[in-house]
């Protein structure tokens, strides 16, 4: 019954129900295109994530935003894909360096410009961009909204490799320095600082990123005490943080697989659009920015989850960035 439930709401979902409230010259659309941290699923083959800024673009999120007064910033230049992983390495390591510091300036000029990034990619390997920017410009905490706790690192595995599985762990400190201290920065974001929302119970890391992060939420607690009060619970934490603001990461596999099947690894447990929604709104206002990830055209054959994705940044993060400004 449930099942049947969230298959309908994929279904009858509209993009853009209710209006996109940013302000003129709030918000900056940065696409990033890249699949540069995930494994191949199969042989010879290229994951799809790199195309989903395209995706969403013809789903119409970006006219939509961009007639409501955002504006438009030319995607960052995809990097090589490769499936080769060598010793003490991740998988296509130099491009994602290369990658993230280029997402990275693009970052920051917007923050430094007063205005709000959403990142639209990509794998969650963008999270290492945001981090580098973010350190750079201050001192700021993150809200990492993800169906996995991506919190794999060379202190807890053998099967290090794929760095949208270990984005986590890699920007508060605990992956190879190649990784975590690009240009002396690391670690991007305190541990302390961090909040986790979304993982399910059975997360393989869920014992270890409770006792490393400041705050960890997975998703049966949201939705067993609402989605609202797991945002105030959020918005509590980080207003005790000594921060200057949050980032705000948003892997689309926190949704239920009956309601987002087009990622890479769905897991049961998750939330449903409502739930997604209700917990983004009051999230976005006083973050400095957010980004979107996993999301895969290649499954999608029907642009359904393009345009259910398109929804939920619509009215989810509607009010990126309104209130951040006045955070401190």
């Amino acid at each position: 019954m449930e099942g049947s439930r969230l298959k309908h709401q994929q279904k009858r979902w509209s993009p853009f129900r209710r209006q996109f409230t940013v302000s003129k010259m709030t918000v900056s659309l940065i696409p990033a295109p890249t699949s540069l941290g995930l494994r191949p699923p199969r042989p010879g083959a290229i994951p799809g994530c790199y195309k989903a800024p395209a995706a969403l673009r013809s789903a119409s999120l970006f006219e939509h935003l961009v007639n409501l007064g955002a504006s438009d910033i030319s995607d960052i230049e995809p990097e090589e894909y490769s499936e080769v992983v060598f010793p003490r390495s991740i998988r296509n390591q130099e491009g994602i360096i290369r990658f993230s510091k280029a997402l990275s300036d693009k970052i920051l000029g917007v923050v430094r410009d007063g205005n709000a990034p959403l990142v639209l990619g990509g794998d969650c390997s963008i999270l290492v961009g945001a981090g580098i920017a973010l350190k750079r410009a201050g001192r700021y905490g993150l809200i990492h909204l993800d169906g996995h706790t991506d919190f794999r690192h060379p202190g807890n595995s053998n099967r290090v490799a794929s760095l949208a599985g270990e984005d986590l762990a890699a920007v508060v400190g605990l992956h190879w320095d190649q990784i975590s201290n690009i240009g002396g920065l690391g670690p991007y974001f305190e541990p302390k600082n961090t909040a986790h929302a979304g993982c399910r119970v059975d997360d393989e890391y869920l014992p270890e990123v409770k006792q490393a992060i400041g705050l960890v939420m997975p998703a049966s607690e949201i939705k067993r005490n609402g989605s609202r009060r797991a945002a105030s619970d959020i918005l509590a934490f980080m207003k005790k943080a000594d921060v200057d603001g949050y980032w705000l990461h948003l892997d689309v596999d926190v949704l239920e697989p009956a309601v987002m099947p087009a990622v890479d690894s769905p897991s049961p447990g998750g939330l449903d659009v409502s739930e997604l929604i209700n917990l983004l709104k009051p999230l976005a206002p006083s973050a400095v920015g957010a980004e979107v990830t996993i999301f895969d055209p290649d499954l999608d054959p029907s642009g359904a989850s393009a345009r259910l994705v398109a929804g939920v940044v619509s009215e989810g993060l509607g009010s990126l960035g309104r209130k951040s400004r006045s955070w401190s």
